[in-house]
């Protein structure tokens, strides 16, 4: 089962390494592509759309074909996709390849975390999910430091080349990584072909499947409407409504929140176990409502320093109340229909949330970032409101 554990973590932290090259390379690529923040909000806006349709698609696809195979399939599209971004000669042909790679992107979480989910008793399950969500945070780490280091004398182009190196890892993945005994025992006790769209819409599971998406979709409107501006916001000047930081200096605050983050994914499993997945959820998001809006105030300050304790915090809750989708969403279907209700929910809410980057764009573009980021934390206040409206879990 390590094996498993360790594919679907370094799958999702290269994932999240790719997608997160794009937002440090945002000022270099708004001037030499010439675009606004306004249509930097649209390519991210665009990329999350995508990743709603190549979710739904490779849920689908898991379920027909096999968790792991999906798996590699998966990383090797948005591996691809990075390095074909580098060469882009307009907004236009960046907006077609950052669309790509959220197809790929979009497939990857589902099929990593129902194969975790699959191949481990319900009593580790927290743990082991909450591991391989701290991956996310890896590779965010991974890209602040790639940026700060290429960027600089490189350029972007060479930056988004990098991002390749993820498909190495799926001649491992499609050799190492055992498929999931639970979806092929489901496949062959299976009397004819299963259309698990059709299942998850139907009576029993609508309530479900709805409430869910809901509940992600605010929750993902916040991430990505607050998170996905931030390298922006501290390299912005502060006449322009930013924090006025330096490459340097806005990187390094962005690897103190996602330290933070790496703890706060990997804390959630075990707070979990101690006062219930439910209960922990509802004060991790909570607490990111509490602490997006201190952390604009303190970038802002005069003494930014703050941040190397307040981004920790920040992103501890921010980023940590994830553990809790992937053995949520799995024990509320049943496995026939698994990785397509999972993927279907987690990425119709990144799919709506599309709206909060383009939105914060266009506000910041006229406004500055300041208020902006503070209303995107409202949208953790209401998930934590549609949670008690989720029935409870459908089996182990």
């Amino acid at each position: 089962m390590r094996r498993v554990i360790v594919a679907a973590t370094l799958g999702w932290a290269l994932d999240a390494f790719d997608f997160t090259l794009f937002l440090f390379a945002l000022p270099e690529l708004q001037k030499e592509l010439q675009f606004d923040k306004s249509y930097s909000g649209l390519i991210v806006a665009a990329t999350l759309i995508c990743s709603a349709v190549g979710g739904v698609l490779f849920g689908v696809l898991a379920d027909r074909f096999g968790r792991a195979r999906m798996l590699a399939v998966t990383i090797v599209v948005y591996s691809f996709a990075s390095l074909a971004s580098a060469s882009s000669q307009s907004g236009a042909q960046l907006m077609f390849w950052r669309c790509i790679l959220g197809l790929g992107m979009g497939g990857e979480w589902a099929t990593g975390a129902t194969l975790v989910a699959e191949s481990l008793p319900p009593e580790r399950r927290n743990r082991a999910l909450a591991l391989m969500q701290s991956g996310w945070a890896l590779g965010f780490i991974l890209s602040a430091l790639a940026a700060q280091w290429i960027l600089p004398t490189f350029g972007w182009r060479w930056l988004f080349a990098l991002g390749v190196v993820p498909a190495v890892c799926t001649l491992w993945i499609r050799h190492g990584v055992p498929e999931s005994a639970v979806w092929i025992a489901s496949r062959q006790q299976a009397s004819g072909p299963v259309t698990p769209l059709k299942i998850l819409l139907g009576v029993q599971y609508r309530r479900t499947f709805l409430t869910a998406t809901a509940m992600v979709s605010c929750v993902m409107f916040g991430v990505w409407g607050f998170f996905t501006w931030l390298p922006s916001f501290l390299g912005t000047p502060k006449s322009e409504g930013g924090a006025g930081q330096s490459i340097f200096k806005s990187t390094n605050w962005i690897i103190a929140l996602q330290s933070g983050a790496f703890v706060g994914y990997v804390s959630f499993g075990f707070v979990a176990d101690w006062i219930g997945r439910r209960r922990a959820y509802v004060i991790y998001v909570m607490a990111t409502a509490v602490m997006a809006p201190i952390f604009v105030a303190t970038a802002q300050s005069a003494h930014p320093e703050w941040l190397l304790l307040v981004g920790p915090l920040t992103g501890m809750f921010g980023h940590g109340h994830f553990s809790a989708l992937a053995p949520m969403l799995s024990e509320l279907f049943p496995v026939e229909i698994r990785a397509t209700a999972q993927s279907a929910i987690y990425n119709l809410g990144r799919g709506f949330s599309a709206g909060a980057p383009y939105l914060i764009g266009i506000l910041a573009q006229n406004f500055g970032f300041t208020v902006p980021l503070v209303l995107a934390s409202g949208f953790f206040v209401f998930a934590a409101i549609i949670l008690r409206f989720i029935p409870k879990p459908h089996s182990s």
